[in-house]
């Protein structure tokens, strides 16, 4: 099996608690988990396959991100690496009642950069089973990884990821 790595966005809350959830899902010798400043860039190239993960936060916030913002300093720091080809998975954590406008639009940012850099994205999950409005992580009735809510649908989360990390399983 090829070597994992599963790197998430903040610390200490939902979204830490669901990359845990994904690293037990692998086998500990062929995954390793890191918060995004645990791990540098270079070491990215470790790993055959990504689970980058982050929370939902609107566009405009991440487009009005500050240069010392941690996903900011990140990305731009994987341009010091050759991703092309690399597969990269990324799940994303959001309201869809109380930000329905741009529910896990963290999905789109995060693959927008590694898309820019040749990676290649897999994971894509269906939008069916959510209620939201409007999100910049969906194309074609599916978000570029898998949503998950874990304010208003959190007893669907292991089901979800029981069958996004099979699903993956087949992608990789």
């Amino acid at each position: 099996m090829e070597k994992v790595g599963i790197i998430y966005w903040p610390k200490g809350g939902n979204v830490e608690k669901i990359a845990h959830k994904i690293y037990n899902r692998f086998d500990e010798q062929y995954a390793d988990i890191f918060d995004l400043t645990s791990i540098e860039v270079i070491d990215l190239v470790n790993y055959d396959r990504l689970i980058i993960g982050g929370s939902t936060v609107g566009a405009e916030i991440w487009q009005e991100a500050k240069a010392n913002n941690k996903w900011v300093t990140f990305f731009n720091n994987l341009d010091k690496i050759n991703l092309k080809r690399k597969k990269v998975a990324i799940f994303g954590l959001g309201n869809q009642v109380l930000y329905p406008n741009n529910f896990v639009d963290g999905i789109a940012i995060i693959k927008k950069e590694f898309d820019k850099r040749g990676a290649q994205c897999i994971g894509a999950w269906p939008t069916k089973g959510y209620a939201f409005t409007d999100s910049i992580a969906v194309e074609n009735d599916k978000f570029f990884g898998l949503a998950i809510d874990e304010d208003t649908q959190a007893n669907l989360t292991d089901q979800r990821l029981y069958d996004w990390i099979k699903q993956l399983k087949m992608e990789i």
